[in-house]
């Protein structure tokens, strides 16, 4: 399937070529200021909300079944998966994964964000900082999208990951048959090609795993024939943790994929800029349609 590219224009941002006049090379140097800057700010914001999302939140309970429904309704065993009749109307659940050492605090906005716009079953996933290993959180991601589903009657989810988050929901898709449940993966800022950056943190076994050349990048090289999930990646030029930056965009024959290159900020604005947001927002109702995200905002 061919892979699509748009933009989703954040601040204004010029190709450098290879005399830039010295005018637009400072004018990019303050692009770069002002993200580094607004870096710093949700880093520090960030790190005052972390401990709350250090527990798992309160799961909501599921609506008892309207009256004349239960005799239509099929009891899900654990080995039938497919047989979950699609009991619940409305938008599919969503699922929100955080990245290396992070929790579900860092969705804090984006998950605010689409409740005010009609998202009303929204569910996180911690998984432990000691993890060592990312199929062992796509096999724990498995678990917790089959209780989503046979706990709201719905057959589909959409899940949106940032960083790591969305390579540990790709291998979910992609190598574990978690098609057959996503409908959308949004990631943010994942390492689909791996990621040359950090490389005093290769110590720890799931930061070699994001690699590039790594055995698992290697693995999600593979032929995936027949992958029904839609991916819709957004990568941003101005991020540091991926090198080289297109590393987060999703390169694969047989997935249907659409990169978002997004301008004017870095990897852990991501998740909470409001024109990412937006533009998360449309690629969840676009339902296999292209992703229309072009449109002035600005960093403030």
């Amino acid at each position: 399937m061919p892979v699509q590219e748009v933009a989703v224009k954040i601040l204004p941002f010029l190709p450098l070529p290879p005399r830039l006049p010295c005018p637009r090379l400072a004018w990019l140097s303050s692009t770069l200021i002002r993200a580094t800057v607004l870096e710093l700010v949700i880093l520090a914001g960030h790190a005052l909300i972390y401990p709350s999302g250090l527990t798992p939140e309160r799961r909501t309970p599921t609506p008892p079944p309207a009256p004349g429904a239960g005799s239509g309704r099929t009891t899900r065993s654990a080995d039938t998966p497919a047989a979950l009749p699609n009991t619940a109307g409305g938008r599919p659940p969503v699922v929100l994964l955080h990245g290396f050492i992070d929790n579900r605090s860092v969705f804090v906005l984006l998950r605010r964000s689409l409740a005010r716009h009609g998202w009303h079953h929204l569910e996180s996933l911690n998984y432990s900082p000691l993890t060592c290993d990312i199929r062992t959180a796509a096999e724990l991601l498995d678990r917790h999208v089959e209780e989503i589903c046979a706990r709201t009657g719905h057959r589909e989810i959409d899940i949106v990951g940032h960083s790591l988050g969305g390579l540990i929901a790709r291998y979910y898709v992609q190598r574990l048959g978690g098609d057959r449940r996503v409908r959308t993966l949004v990631t943010l800022g994942t390492p689909h090609g791996g990621t040359a950056a950090a490389p005093l943190a290769g110590a720890h076994p799931i930061v070699r795993q994001m690699r590039s050349g790594s055995e698992l990048i290697e693995e999600l090289r593979r032929p995936a024939p027949g992958c029904r999930t839609r991916f819709v990646s957004f990568w941003s030029e101005l991020d540091r943790v991926m090198v080289p930056v297109e590393t987060a965009c999703v390169d694969h024959p047989d997935l249907d994929a659409v990169n978002v290159r997004v301008t004017g900020i870095g990897h852990l604005a991501l998740p909470v800029h409001p024109a990412v947001a937006a533009a998360i927002r449309q690629a969840l109702e676009s339902d296999g349609m292209a992703v229309d995200v072009q449109g002035p905002a600005s960093v403030a």
